[in-house]
């Protein structure tokens, strides 16, 4: 599958899953300001429990990280160009926000999913994450366990044409950011600079 037809698959699943949010925006009776104020994907299906295994190959779920504000992400550490570039913004805009705000960032945990678990054995991914942030956790499983994940985040992925450097992944491109309690609050505009992301950190993480 090429980019356009990737993105626009991407688009179409994400139109699905954020159309109730519109109808009750168009209901909301008046009360714009106030709609303004709530979390863009507030009662959106996104998230939900899965089991992973961490850099050093413990199991890790969902709830593992109970309590904090999540940023998840879904990438391979073999992609080129998308997912380095998309992992440098978020983690400069996470480091601006924690310089910023340090008690708040403390409440916060970066999370990358590998869609690619075939060549993202643990080490691979825990070295890959590393070299962006000591705090970003690398996750990655079996096909079926990653699968499953990518599922609960409505998250799009496939395996792409061989090339002499080996195979590429097409693959949605979204960050997002979750509740202590694991429910949807917003996508970080990584395509925006770190900047834009430590603004939309520093809006919703109280």
């Amino acid at each position: 599958m090429n980019r356009r037809a990737m993105i626009v698959r991407c688009f179409r699943t994400l139109a699905l899953l954020l159309a109730p949010l519109a109808l009750s925006a168009c209901d909301s009776g008046g009360g714009s300001v106030q709609q303004a104020q709530r979390p863009p994907l507030e009662g959106a299906a996104i998230g939900g429990p899965f089991t992973l295994v961490n850099k050093d190959g413990k199991t890790v779920t969902w709830d593992s990280f109970k309590g904090k504000y999540r940023i998840v992400y879904f990438g391979y550490t073999f992609c080129p160009d998308a997912c380095p570039l998309d992992m440098q913004q978020l983690m400069k805009g996470f480091a601006a926000f924690q310089k910023a705000s340090p008690e708040r960032a403390a409440k916060v945990q970066p999370i990358f999913i590998t869609i690619d678990p075939e060549r993202d054995t643990p080490q691979v991914v825990g070295q890959w994450t590393a070299a962006f942030s000591p705090q970003l956790v690398g996750l990655t499983g079996t096909p079926e366990q990653v699968a499953m994940a990518a599922k609960a985040f409505a998250a799009y992925y496939s395996k792409g044409e061989k090339t002499e450097g080996g195979y590429l992944m097409d693959h949605s491109r979204i960050a997002y950011l979750m509740d202590p309690d694991g429910k949807p609050i917003a996508m970080l505009p990584v395509d925006k600079g770190g900047e834009a992301v430590s603004a939309e950190l520093s809006k919703w993480v109280n």
